[in-house]
């Protein structure tokens, strides 16, 4: 600030019995009026011990001399007006949300209670068994659909003539200009399904869909969708069997793709339907084994025009058939060799998504010149490969080289006797580009000599199938060998559920497995027929931690074995853009050390990769309310492994060039052959990526751990309580009580019957003994029925407060909430509902306020870092933050803390909503009075030389002059100043100190507080 200096002085501490004296002031004597504090200390603040507002008062002076200002507004008069607006403050918000009354309640009901401390590593452990069997069910129904296409398959006779109506996911229900059903567009019943997204589907039957380059009476295609309707009556099945299914499918090789539940599927904008099953992540997974590629491009002077650009749509198709257990380079030559990027000299790079659209931007500023001569680019890629191999890096699996040219013309042979004659081990495939066919002979001698593949691309057109035969190339060896891996995907996003605006539905992990010919006669080509997949909602594997046992900042979260995280509360993969919300990209590759960022030592990261079990201790930053909050936490980390699933268990870690490694299995764990180096040994070598990678037993990426996060403080204890059903179930049933939509009271996605049931509902069903079928978790619904009898006289006090306004009085408070650690929700009007400013407060619409499946409301987190009955406020915006209208709202809230045998817990938190007009009329009312008796006041905030502010515990204005300034950032506040006719006049942090005759000792607390 010009012409002067500011301090920020510390809040005293609540528990101190005596209050310090005034300070005293100094001149600092390097510059002129400044006033600086001789004493740490407040400068004037109000008379009792426990805190009810955390506010504090800021006058910004505009006088001409320090002197006269410090004598126009002395500081009994500050005092005043904090002491004033402080004691009608806490007076208003206790009275209207009943603080102290559900305080005495709770503690009427102590002697009853049990605080227990929580055992983080017992709770990860059963959280992941909980996982496991889950998991475990969903690889079940994937093998069911194997063993029936393969049975399916093996009795089936090829028929070139077969002629086969089946149901075509994009011309179901469609009519001509007749009115009549289209061929292969039959009559498809279609029903909103709340378990589907409510998407239109047919539960009994599927559909097929086609992309638009694939013919849809082809015969290989006919045959194979007649072939896959023995799928029909197992896909009804596993859904009968596990009702949490989501879709099921089958993609075939030829390129059909058969979907359960059966949907209609709509073409873009263009009339055009581009998906294609066999370019998924999950179909080349499960396809192939984890893999090295060099990939050598010609950019000789005959490369130039249309050739060239095919070449980089070449680069770029192979680039997405790769994926985080791939690893790749890209080696340009002419005359000389050269890397397309120079930081990866000599290496391979995790193929994970940052470097591939890496890649992608670099392939596109290639530039053509020069003779190509490929005998040096070859030794080179050679040269790599080798040097990953035997240093045990990279994949440790399967590695070929991909040459695109427009032909290859010196002598190129001894480079392979050299390198890679006789065993080849490495796999060369050539990608001939443009129509001329003068160098066939040579592009093909060199793949088919070398265990690879040879395809010519004279179109854009054409790279995509070509391109994908070197696929089939790789699976070979595990099909003949019938090696029926199974594969876990990295979180994807679905995009039909775009629309639904809520990010914890979409992310997706798929798990596969191939699907092979069992024929006799075509058993030793290794046919890859296609691959089974089901789709996993990550959300509904993290229902299985149950919220309320990881306390009020408590969490957990997975990881893969690349250290991608699968899950986290701070995994924000969508952004707005207008009104849509779209993808981030690389939304899918967010490495753990980028959302628990003060593991700058990686050894959480490092600990979960490896798949240990064990804790951590860490002091964090958790940001609160988008960011414009931080809490103070020591958080305790405990992790441990997804053991005994597929994730684990294998039969084979990959078949490189025709050989098999088998590993055996013992005591459910995978033993790899020496030759394998262990996860721990093995590395990234990738720009900007972290140094330790799992493998995973079966070379495919997995989800790794498991990791539960408890904060030290209130997170270490979970409060029981009991009580009889009869009583509980009285005060349950209450229109102004709510549950936790989001948290799993009873098991409602199993029965058909019950997934129409609320949680509430489900649990009266269960308490009552209506539905003896109903699952439900008996500790937290016995900890529900606790909460609403001992908060049900809370809806009495405050219908009797409401009855008591009269419509002519003053509207002072909009309502009262309050929730619990079992996520109860109660809330009452004390205004009409039209009337009511925040209308999104405490619905769905609005996460932050209410009980999710990630976090405790906003205020409830807030209040839980204070000291039971220290209220906390919060500015909120009548339309949202993100309009651009004024904040309207303040919200206050306090915590209810419980204390059995020196434990302390929190039970619950309770608060209230107000307008910010009344505070701000409270406040200048406030500001009127002086000290000096009945003589009139020399000065008061409403004078135009003296701005006044009241600012809350984190810096934000709640209170100002200008009305265009509440909700900013104090120190984002410009203040225009003139050095020689301004000054700070004086900076007065003053906290109101609660007007109650209970003197309580502080409650303890844990390190966490809030800034």
């Amino acid at each position: 600030m010009v012409g002067g200096c500011s301090v920020l002085l510390p809040l005293p501490d609540p528990s101190r019995a005596i209050m310090p004296a005034p300070p005293s002031f100094y001149t600092n004597p390097s510059s002129t009026g400044c006033w600086i504090p001789h004493q740490p200390r407040l400068v004037a603040w109000a008379f009792m011990r426990k805190t009810s507002a955390l506010l504090w008062l800021l006058l910004l002076g505009t006088s001409l001399s320090p002197t006269w200002g410090q004598a126009k507004i002395p500081l009994e008069t500050v005092k005043l007006w904090a002491d004033t607006f402080g004691g009608d403050l806490y007076n208003t918000v206790t009275k209207y949300s009943g603080s102290l009354l559900l305080q005495k309640k709770y503690k009427d009901v102590e002697p009853s209670l049990k605080i227990e401390e929580v055992d983080g590593l017992e709770l990860v452990r059963k959280f992941s068994e909980d996982m496991e069997t889950m998991l475990r069910r969903k690889v079940e129904a994937v093998q069911n659909l194997v063993e029936a296409a393969e049975e399916a398959d093996l009795n089936h006779e090829f028929n070139e003539s077969l002629v086969f109506d089946y149901y075509n996911s994009v011309l179901i229900n469609e009519r001509d200009e007749n009115g009549n059903f289209v061929e292969l567009g039959a009559e498809f019943l279609l029903e909103s399904n709340a378990h589907f997204s409510n998407l239109p589907v047919n539960t009994s039957i599927s559909s097929v869909q086609l992309p638009t380059n694939v013919y849809n009476k082809d015969p290989d295609i006919l045959n194979g969708v007649y072939m896959s309707e023995a799928l029909n009556a197992v896909f009804v099945e596993n859904f009968q069997r596990d009702p949490t299914l989501t879709w099921q499918y089958f993609g075939s090789a030829t390129g059909f793709f058969r979907i359960y539940p059966g949907i209609k599927w709509t073409p873009d904008e263009n009339g055009v339907v581009t998906f294609d099953c066999r370019n998924r992540g999950w179909y080349i997974q499960a396809a192939t084994s984890p893999k090295d590629i060099v990939i050598l491009v010609d950019v000789s002077g005959s490369m130039k025009g249309l050739r060239m650009t095919i070449a980089k749509h070449t680069i770029t198709t192979i680039l997405d058939t790769l994926g985080e257990n791939d690893f790749v380079n890209i080696i340009a030559y002419n005359d000389y060799v050269h890397y397309i990027e120079p930081c990866f000299k000599g290496i391979l790079v995790q193929a994970d998504r940052d470097n591939r659209e890496h890649f992608k931007l670099l392939v596109e500023e290639l530039m053509v010149k020069g003779v190509g001569i490929v005998d040096q680019a070859l030794r080179e890629a050679f040269e790599i490969l080798k040097k990953f191999q035997e240093a045990k890096q990279g994949s440790l699996c399967n590695q070929a080289i991909m040459l695109i040219s427009d032909g290859a013309v010196e002598d190129y042979q001894p480079v392979f006797e050299k390198y890679n004659w006789p065993d080849c081990k490495v796999r060369v495939f050539t990608y001939l580009i443009g129509r001329e066919v003068s160098f066939a002979d040579d592009m093909k001698w060199i793949a088919c000599n070398n265990k690879g593949y040879y395809t010519q691309i004279s179109t854009l057109a054409d790279t995509q199938e070509n391109v994908m035969e070197y696929l089939h190339v790789l699976s070979r060896p595990m099909v003949i060998n019938h090696d029926h891996d199974i594969i876990w995907t990295e979180a994807y996003m679905d995009s039909k559920l775009l629309s639904l605006q809520t990010q914890s539905l979409m992310l997706l992990t798929t798990v596969a497995m191939p699907v092979f010919s069992k024929k006799n006669e075509t058993r030793s080509h290794g046919i890859l027929l296609g691959v089974v997949g089901s789709d996993v909602a990550l959300r509904e594997l993290m229902k299985l931690a149950p919220r309320y046992r990881l306390g009020v900042h408590g969490y957990a979260f997975l990881n893969t074995n690349n250290g991608y995280i699968l899950s986290h509360p701070d995994l924000r993969p969508l952004y707005r853009e207008g009104k849509k919300l779209k993808p981030k990209p690389n939304y899918n590759s967010v490495d753990l050390s980028e959302v628990e960022w003060e593991d700058q030592a990686e050894s959480l990261r490092t600990a979960m990769i490896n798949r240990e079990t064990g804790s951590f201790s860490m002091d964090v930053k958790v940001p609160l309310d988008k960011g414009k909050r931080v809490l103070f936490l020591t958080n305790d980390y405990f992790f441990t492994d997804i053991s005994d699933t597929p994730f684990r268990d294998g039969a084979s870690l990959c078949c490189p060039a025709g050989q098999t490694n088998l590993i055996r299995i013992s005591g459910g764990r995978a033993h790899a052959p020496a030759s394998f180096k262990t996860p721990q040994e093995s590395q990234i070598f990738s720009q900007g990526s972290k140094p330790m990678f799992s493998q995973g037993e079966e070379g495919t990426a997995g989800l790794t751990s498991l990791g539960v996060v408890l904060s030290r403080g209130h997170g270490e204890y979970i409060l029981l309580g009991n009580t009889s059903v009869e009583e509980g179930l009285h005060d349950l049933l209450h229109p102004d009580l709510a549950l936790a939509s989001d948290w799993i009271y009873c098991i409602t996605d199993i029965d058909p019957d019950h997934r129409k049931l609320s949680q509430l509902e489900a649990m009266v069903r269960f308490l009552t003994r209506e539905d003896p079928d109903l699952e439900c978790d008996e500790e937290l619904v016995r900890e529900v029925l606790f909460d609403a009898v001992v908060t049900a006289p809370m809806e009495a006090y405050w219908t009797a407060l409401a009855l008591n306004i009269s419509e002519e009085s003053e509207q002072v408070v909009d309502m009262a909430f309050l929730g619990t650690r079992a996520g109860l929700l109660r809330s009452s009007l004390f205004v009409g509902s039209e009337k009511v400013s925040d209308r999104k407060f405490l619905t769905p619409e609005d996460e932050a306020s209410v009980f999710t499946l990630d976090r405790f409301p906003l205020w409830y987190r807030q209040a839980s870092e204070h000291p039971a009955g220290s209220f906390v406020f919060n500015l909120r915006w009548a339309e949202g933050p993100e309009s651009a209208s004024e904040p309207m709202v303040v919200t206050a809230s306090t915590a209810v803390a419980v204390t059995v045998d020196k434990k302390t817990a929190i039970a619950a938190a309770v608060g209230v909503q107000m307008k910010l007009e009344f505070l701000q009329r409270k406040f200048w009312v406030a500001t009127r009075q002086c000290s000096t008796g009945d003589m009139p006041c020399t000065q008061s905030c409403e004078d135009s030389d003296l701005d006044c502010f009241v600012v809350d515990n984190n810096g934000f204005i709640l209170i100002s002059e200008r009305s265009q300034e509440p909700g900013i950032k104090l120190r984002k506040k410009p203040i225009q100043i003139s050095s020689k006719s301004r000054y700070i006049h004086q900076m007065y942090f003053l906290q109101a100190w609660q007007k109650h005759q209970n003197s309580l000792p502080p409650e303890p607390r844990g390190k966490g507080h809030s800034i």
